[in-house]
């Protein structure tokens, strides 16, 4: 690993982010590369800095109080013959439970929105990561060729699905071959494409990540990544071409995955 490498993951090793694997890489270069360290020793610093700074603030106590006066006093039931206009505990509690049910349904939505967030986030950092691992001598293909017919077929036994493979070639992106790869613990094929000098990888298993009706894009280290599902597959595209470009390239093979209409 080179300082370059190292620099775009110094961020990552210091937020956790980096697997175990590829941050053992990372530790190994800063203990032969004092220039490296210095960076990473002054990021920390900056992060110790940021948590130390207390920039988050609380509402004040005059807030509250000018909330609870503005909330309305609670429903009162329609006055019948000889009763007054008063609310009962009932009613109050009865609206209490809805309020606390409806609560407790919110909460329970957000969390799993978080950890959905969390998980994608998590999935999007390993991506990267298999990206970088890939522009490594000799770790960027298993197979090299641009025969789709070959490509594909070369899955074969080495993993549960069959990833679609599309020769794009036409459109400016170039197929260069296949390997096997491993993201969140899971075998996942990756289809590799060229578009100039730019290394497209295109990671394809099911389960990996939420669901995305639509491509979902994403940002890290300076990387462009692209998630979205179809036919039962998650797939995920990381380069670091333009996001316009990488977002065509999906449109592009999300058409060549449609099923040709039979003819009328």
């Amino acid at each position: 690993m080179n300082c370059s490498e190292a620099e775009v993951l110094l961020h990552a090793l210091i937020d956790g982010e980096l697997d175990a694997g590829h941050a053992r890489e990372v530790e190994a270069h800063l203990a032969a590369c004092p220039a490296c360290t210095e960076k990473l020793e002054a990021f920390g610093a900056m992060q110790e800095a940021m948590a130390a700074a207390h920039l988050k603030d609380a509402a004040p106590a005059h807030l509250r109080r000018r909330i609870e006066a503005a909330m309305p006093a609670p429903a009162t039931r329609p006055a019948g013959p000889g009763k007054s206009r008063q609310a009962t505990w009932r009613t109050f509690f009865g609206g209490l439970t809805i309020g606390t049910a409806l609560s407790a349904a919110v909460a329970a939505s957000l969390v799993i929105a978080v950890f959905r967030d969390d998980q994608n986030q998590q999935i999007t950092s390993e991506i990267v990561s298999a990206h970088l691992r890939s522009l490594q001598a000799n770790h960027l293909t298993d197979v090299e060729t641009s025969d789709r017919h070959t490509v594909k077929p070369w899955f074969n036994g080495k993993i549960d699905v069959s990833p679609p493979v599309i020769d794009l070639t036409a459109q400016g992106f170039t197929l260069i071959g296949g390997r096997l790869d491993y993201i969140d613990g899971k075998e996942v094929a990756s289809v590799v494409y060229r578009r100039r000098e730019h290394v497209i990888n295109l990671f394809v298993a099911q389960g990996l990540g939420s669901e995305h009706a639509a491509v979902a894009g994403a940002t890290q280290h300076g990387f462009n990544v692209r998630h979205w599902t179809q036919g039962g597959l998650d797939f995920w595209a990381v380069s670091d071409i333009n996001a316009g470009e990488l977002y065509e390239f999906c449109q592009k093979l999300m058409g060549g995955l449609q099923p040709t209409p039979p003819p009328s």
